[in-house]
């Protein structure tokens, strides 16, 4: 029997498209639009630096289907947004081979006293005009040049409310499983049949992490309705629910406050790839109904060596990598190029998460200070990164902890990545800093570890490694 090893850069077919690799950005809030949710030069720029570099599908921010106002947000709720939405789809398909999907997108009203919509709020009339708008919406996509659209069904929003356990409506469009899926099937349905053969895929949650709500059972039931009504491919997410969220005084809620927020996007106290057994989960049922629907997968997939073993053990047909792709969109082309060395690697430390919960402009911590947008590989300098003395690197021991510090490398170092040996073995890399200092809270009793630091510029490219430093723990502390 012939083992199929499966790669990220091998080609898929997704609905009547070809995608050159199976490395995506997700959906991903930027900030950078303008309260009116009109396309402005650093959102065209942003998704340009994704096709330069090199993934195969991409996935444009939200953007609403309806006039309410939240702040910066994409729209896409009339004709007179199609001509910026034009300049997104023209900048990326001249940049690289990227697919190019405009997510969209129904929310309901928040307000700052906490107070927030629900679906048991709306009648029976609100709903029936959901389907034409997403289909009013998809149809402008399709003029706007995108090669397809993703319905949001996902996190805190209303086709989500619709799916959830948690919707408790007492007409046809809530308790049972069948009514839950009323709504999302009816604009699946307005969708395709208004577009014909454009794309159509659907972002929904395999798990909304939240007490009395829904797993992967549910999940697999909507893979297969999807599957059933032509989704080109399904898109698994995980929690991001308004029911935990946290109310901060004068703020409207943020939906990734609570645990479910944690598990959507999982931090640097999370394993790789944490979520993506329920990708596997969903992905088998699809194929034991007889589809072969590719299913997106995400969560705290960092590298296209995890992205291979994922997609190789058949968890999911594409691998989703929204944070790792903000830190360095030209992570798929330096990986291919075999420079995977200079690659701007995401800590996971969700700075870009806050940012996105005080409603500012979301960027990288690694980035450059001030920028706005992910250096180019060409914009950095060519000066070569040095250390001013042959043991920059100190280490300070106190009761239970291991303090580091090194002074900044000469050449423009952006950042440094921080490598650690316990008790012999093999150095890895156990945070990345922009500053020059770090504590390692993770150093037990018991152990000797050996420290280095490595200088990178803002491309990524590596400089000198520092002296090592040794501090033994074997005795208790």
């Amino acid at each position: 029997m012939v083992c199929v090893v499966v790669s990220a850069f091998d080609p898929l077919s997704v609905g009547s498209l070809e995608l050159s690799n199976r490395l995506a950005v997700p959906a991903m809030v930027t900030r950078l639009s303008g309260e009116d949710g009109f396309v402005n030069e650093p959102i065209v720029e942003r998704y340009r630096r994704f096709a330069e570099g090199g993934v195969g599908l991409i996935v444009v921010e939200a953007s609403a289907i309806h006039e309410s106002r939240s702040g910066p947000l994409l729209r896409v709720s009339s004709d007179e947004f199609v001509p910026g939405l034009e300049r997104v789809t023209q900048a990326c398909h001249s940049a690289g081979p990227a697919k190019v999907f405009l997510q969209i997108i129904h929310f309901l009203k928040i307000a700052r006293s906490g107070w927030r919509q629900k679906i048991a709020d709306l009648g029976v009339d609100d709903l029936e005009v959901l389907p034409g708008l997403f289909a009013d919406a998809a149809e402008r996509a399709a003029l706007a040049g995108f090669d397809g659209v993703e319905l949001h069904m996902a996190h805190a929003y209303t086709l989500s409310s619709f799916l959830s356990r948690q919707n408790r409506r007492r007409d046809e469009y809530g308790r049972t499983l069948e009514n839950r899926l009323r709504l999302p099937t009816a604009v699946m349905q307005a969708v395709t049949e208004r577009v014909g053969d454009f794309p159509v895929s659907v972002r929904f949650n395999a798990d909304e992490a939240i007490r009395r709500g829904y797993s992967v059972d549910d999940a697999a039931v909507f893979a297969v309705r999807f599957a059933d009504l032509g989704a080109a491919y399904v898109s698994l997410s995980v929690g991001g629910k308004f029911e935990d969220a946290v109310h901060r005084d004068g703020e409207p809620l943020y939906p990734y406050t609570g645990f479910s927020g944690d598990r959507c996007m999982p931090g640097s106290n999370y394993p790789d790839a944490v979520n993506i057994w329920m990708a596997r989960s969903v992905r088998r049922e699809l194929r034991a109904a007889g589809h072969d629907t590719p299913v997106l997968g995400t969560g705290k997939i960092g590298s296209v060596e995890l992205a291979d073993r994922v997609l190789d053990d058949e968890s999911c047909d594409i691998v989703g990598m929204a944070r790792a792709l903000l830190a360095d969109p030209y992570l798929p082309a330096k990986a291919r190029d075999g420079r995977v060395d200079e690659t701007v690697r995401c800590i996971y430390c969700n700075v870009c998460k806050s940012l996105d919960g005080s409603f500012k402009t979301v960027v990288c911590y690694l980035w450059p200070a001030g920028a706005t947008q992910a250096p180019r590989p060409g914009e950095s300098t060519e000066s070569e990164l040095l250390w001013t003395n042959d043991k920059p690197l100190n280490a300070t021991l106190r009761p239970g902890e291991v303090r580091l510090s090194w002074p900044a490398a000469d050449g423009g170092a952006t950042g440094y990545d921080l490598m650690r040996s316990t008790d012999g073995g093999t150095f890895d890399r156990i945070t990345a800093c922009t500053r020059t200092r770090h504590l390692d809270d993770r150093a037990l009793s018991g152990h000797r570890y050996q420290y280095r630091v490595v200088p990178y510029d803002s491309a990524g490219r590596r400089g000198q490694a520092s002296n090592r430093v040794e501090v033994d723990l074997m005795a208790d502390q």
